[in-house]
């Protein structure tokens, strides 16, 4: 069984680092919300096909995932939620319907909390961490999130302890598959430092397993994120399971969903000075 690790580290003995392996989009929310989206809803191929291939390598390998879920998704998608809480698997908040969140006004910010928890509520599902789409929170956030009772957030940032006594578990572009995949990050891509062409599987691969090695080495922390509806190819895939395999058997390495690790966090920055 896992220990407290000494005060230098915040992860349980005998690990070196920790890694979220995370999943955010659940099938059309954005695009309904963009009226973009022309097919019955429940129909998304993401979630009718990549999804129950994704679970399977993540069972296949014992890697319990963190997956960020739009709560308009919640009730289109029941068997999919369904699915992912049978596997071990965390479903985290990605707003209602994967709105720009440093866009929202106080009020359409508000609002957005008070409908997703409903929605969540009602589908049986307790959100306790969070995900802004477009990775950054405002700054009224941090009070919503503690007066709804969440325990973590998940923007672009550094690791450690936020506002309100929130736990900031960060992710990086460069952990996104997005970032390497999609024409619309060209922007982003060179900003961090690359061309403005889309990125091979490949290529991503080759980052991604340097930065896990890199993570044990600080005994840091690492969010990685797969989007579903990007795995739409055989190399895709194949990535992906390099990366599952890699993760989920390294010796030295505590991969668990965000609300777990959370959870360490915030129990050893209470103990690390007694």
């Amino acid at each position: 069984m896992a220990t407290l690790s000494p005060s230098h580290s915040p992860w349980p003995q005998p690990y070196k680092a920790a890694l979220a392996f995370t999943m955010d989009n659940l099938g059309e929310a954005q695009d309904v919300l963009r009226g973009a989206w022309p097919h019955p809803i429940g129909t998304y191929p993401s979630v009718t096909s990549h999804l129950p291939r994704m679970l399977a390598l993540l069972a296949k390998y014992r890697v319990r995932a963190t997956y960020f879920v739009e709560a308009w998704s919640l009730g289109v998608y029941p068997l999919a939620v369904h699915a992912l809480v049978e596997g071990g698997h965390e479903v985290a908040w990605h707003g209602f319907q994967h709105e720009v969140w440093s866009g929202l006004s106080e009020q359409q910010e508000r609002e957005n909390f008070e409908k997703s928890w409903e929605v969540a509520g009602a589908q049986g599902v307790g959100y306790v961490g969070f995900r802004p789409p477009g990775g950054e929170v405002n700054h009224r956030t941090w009070g919503l999130l503690k007066e709804y009772a969440a325990r973590y957030v998940s923007p672009l940032g550094e690791f450690g302890l936020g506002p309100e006594g929130m736990v900031v578990l960060p992710f990086e572009w460069r952990a996104v598959d997005a970032f390497w995949y999609m024409e619309k990050f060209a922007g982003i891509r060179k900003q961090n430092g690359e061309g403005e062409e889309v990125l091979s599987p490949w290529e991503f691969r080759e980052w991604l397993m340097g930065r896990v090695d890199e993570t044990v080495k600080t005994s840091g922390f690492l969010s990685i994120l797969f989007h579903p509806f990007l795995q739409t190819s055989e190399d895709k895939f194949e990535v992906l399971e390099e990366v599952l395999k890699k993760i989920g058997g390294h010796q030295d390495v505590r991969v668990a969903p965000c609300k777990e690790i959370a959870e360490w966090y915030l129990l050893w920055y209470l103990l690390k000075d007694m």
